[in-house]
């Protein structure tokens, strides 16, 4: 294999790629990352055989040919090259590297060894704007479970309402549960996909990409975005029922602007560390206002408020890290807050868009 790449090029496909290369695995190719001539084109792909990830950039090929090398030491060179044309030539499983003042050689192992690249054949399609996806992840994600223990809530959960008029896509860790529901007509659709996999989905999202095309069928599913294609195992298992314990109504509801709940939230968790983040918010229908307390034994104890617009009175207790990091998910300039017991799940809402939604469950004290 002969060839010549622009520096940054590579160094951006590398750390796109680079990412699922795995270090710990009892097979050291897993470790590499692949780089294979196809057409005018080099080919660079990873994978830890449960998600695959790899770009094609452009190139100069002199001799057609293949190699991997550790995938961590070739991202760290290239990227520490000046910018400028590369030349890269494989023989006898070493990669030499010429740039200016740089003459480099670095072991690989054969690309034979290299796992052959998961395809799917079919399947079923799904295509988005890219910027819209984009937002629902970030809406989502945060919310998946890390807990290996319970692996079907390690993943988001995509599927179709029984009309076919929409598209749900949810996550939860079972403390609180964000879902976003898109205008999308779908039907029959229910995928399972890894978090940890849609992760490396947003990261390798391009500003200037229009659509991101998934393709997937019963095990796996495909990303691709423009150079760039992921595959990903999808999550074997049935996702919980959630929307059973939705509440079609609510005895009380606050609404209020999504800015001074950040801030007063922000100052009450200052005194909730010693009890875990738990913050007691207290909605007043009398006054119309929102009151927030918290007390460390060992600081000392604080209450804030802020003006809303109040339906009911009630009383909850819930964990303020769950809050802040609901109100980031949300675009709108107010929020609601929907609730009916101290013991019942509290849902977030905006007033002026209901395709977001997110779940916290009260802290039971």
């Amino acid at each position: 294999m002969k060839l010549t790449v622009m520096q940054e090029n590579l160094s951006r496909a590398l750390s796109t790629v680079s990412r699922v290369a795995s270090s710990r695995s009892s097979l050291p190719i897993l470790s590499n990352v692949l780089l294979r001539t196809e057409g005018n084109r080099l080919f660079i792909a990873a994978t830890n055989l449960d998600i695959a990830i790899s770009e094609t950039v452009g190139a100069k090929i002199d001799k057609a040919g293949s190699i991997t090398v550790p995938a961590r030491l070739m991202q760290d060179f290239i990227s520490s090259l000046p910018a400028g044309k590369l030349e890269l030539e494989a023989t006898d499983n070493k990669l030499k590297i010429t740039a200016e003042r740089f003459d480099s050689t670095i072991n690989g192992i054969s690309a034979d060894d290299f796992p052959v690249m998961p395809t799917i054949e079919g399947g079923s399609e799904l295509e988005f704007a890219t910027a819209e996806f984009k937002q629902t992840l970030q809406q989502v994600l945060f919310a998946a479970s890390t807990d290996e223990a319970r692996p079907v809530l390690t993943g988001v959960y995509v599927f179709s309402s029984e009309d076919g008029k929409n598209l749900y896509i949810a996550a939860t860790d079972s403390y609180r549960l964000a879902e976003k529901t898109l205008k999308k007509p779908s039907k029959n659709i229910s995928l399972l996909i890894p978090a940890h996999s849609l992760q490396e989905l947003l990261r390798a999202i391009k500003e200037d990409t229009e659509t991101i095309k998934i393709t997937f069928d019963e095990q796996q599913a495909r990303f691709k975005i423009s150079d760039v294609e992921i595959v990903t195992r999808l999550v074997d298992g049935k996702y919980p029922d959630y929307k059973k314990l939705l509440p079609k109504s609510y005895e009380t509801t606050a609404s209020l602007s999504r800015q001074s709940l950040t801030e007063i939230t922000k100052v009450s968790s200052l005194f909730a560390r010693e009890a875990a983040g738990s913050i007691t918010l207290v909605i007043d229908e009398d006054k119309n206002q929102l009151s927030i307390s918290s007390i460390a034994s060992q600081v000392g104890e604080n209450t804030a408020t802020a003006q809303a617009e109040v339906n009911g009175s009630a009383t909850i207790t819930m964990n303020s890290r769950y809050i802040l990091d609901a109100l980031q998910a949300f675009n709108g300039e107010n929020i609601q807050i929907n609730v009916n017991g101290k013991l019942d799940p509290c849902i977030l809402t905006d007033p002026k868009d209901n395709s977001y939604l997110h779940v916290i469950m009260p802290v039971k004290s």
